[in-house]
């Protein structure tokens, strides 16, 4: 499975703040928002991953993150002009999903739950689309998702003025690959824009598209107000403090899932060790286990190896 993370945008809503630096590369508490999306697709099986960013802030996630190898992944790049849906990553990443399922998350999203990465692993190679929902006090401010008195979904809308319901439908999403041929064949809405709830709709109405309701045991922020992003930054620290893990812990995830070893860890840690961040590294060298990375190819959710990449203190999708 591919992954796709859309940090592109103009981030107006944070300006002055995002006049000059990506909104994605804006502090949550102790690391770049970018970190916390980046995570929790590692932590759903994830390997490859394209990265839609705006022409002039490509330079500065290339510098924070570079071609991904340091991270054991593949991590590759491309512009978005301008603002033209969440659909519209899937068109430009065709080349780059090719014949594979995708995760799509976006870069402003942060979740966080037990067991959590445990779950989305299960959707690699599955057949038509999986969203989530979510119960929040305001969703006219997204997508909401209806269902009937039996669970099943009845309709899907994108901002309505009057929501049937108080589940949004947050920002990640798993689609088999025929999505790629259903976003070219989308029309933009009226304002312009290549909509990720008219491509859930095409789903809907085949009778392929499955909505997971998050517990109330999972937190799904949405970073994109000074407001979010201020209580963001507090949840994560009131976690970490009280916990004594990091949420979104970019090289904690890559090194529970198998693909960086002890060494390389170390070696990540030294030029984080004034800030505090490098000596937490460290410190899951000498406290926790080496873990065994899931199966590729979603394997059965089940097996050793995942639920032991998922228990342990780096469970923090």
């Amino acid at each position: 499975m591919r992954g796709i993370l859309l940090a592109g945008g103009t981030g107006s809503r944070l300006w002055p703040l995002t006049r000059s630096v990506s909104k994605q590369l804006l502090p949550v508490f102790d690391k770049p928002m970018v970190y916390y999306p980046l995570s929790t697709l590692v932590m759903a099986g994830v390997r490859e991953i394209l990265i839609i960013t705006t022409p002039e802030d490509q330079g500065q996630f290339r510098r924070l993150l570079g071609d991904g190898s340091q991270l054991g992944l593949r991590l590759e790049y491309v512009t978005q002009e301008r603002p033209e849906g969440i659909a519209h990553a899937l068109v430009l990443g065709a080349d780059f999903i090719g014949d594979e399922p995708v995760a799509l998350i976006l870069g402003d999203n942060i979740f966080h739950g037990t067991g959590l990465g445990t779950r989305l692993a299960r959707y690699d190679g599955l057949k038509g689309g999986r969203v989530f929902a979510y119960q929040v006090a305001n969703p006219s401010a997204y997508g909401v998702v209806e269902f009937d008195d039996e669970g099943r979904v009845l309709s899907i809308e994108e901002k309505p003025a009057r929501p049937k319901s108080r589940y949004a439908v947050p920002g990640l999403y798993f689609y088999d690959n025929r999505v790629v041929e259903i976003a070219h064949g989308l029309r933009p809405s009226a304002r312009g824009e290549l909509e990720i709830t008219d491509l859930n709709r095409v789903y809907l109405e085949a009778g392929e598209l499955y909505v997971t309701r998050l517990d109330r045991g999972t937190a799904w922020l949405d970073t994109g107000t000074f407001a979010s992003m201020v209580q963001a930054s507090e949840f994560v620290r009131v976690i970490e403090e009280r916990q004594g893990f990091k949420i979104g812990c970019i090289e904690e995830a890559v090194w529970r899932a198998g693909l960086i070893d002890d060494g390389r860890l170390r070696e990540l840690a030294q030029p984080l060790l004034k800030s505090g961040y490098g000596h937490y590294l460290l410190g899951l060298l000498a406290d926790s286990p080496r873990l065994v990375a899931p199966p590729r190819g979603g394997g059965d959710a089940g097996s050793r190896g995942e639920e032991l990449l998922r228990s342990g203190p780096g469970a923090f999708a």
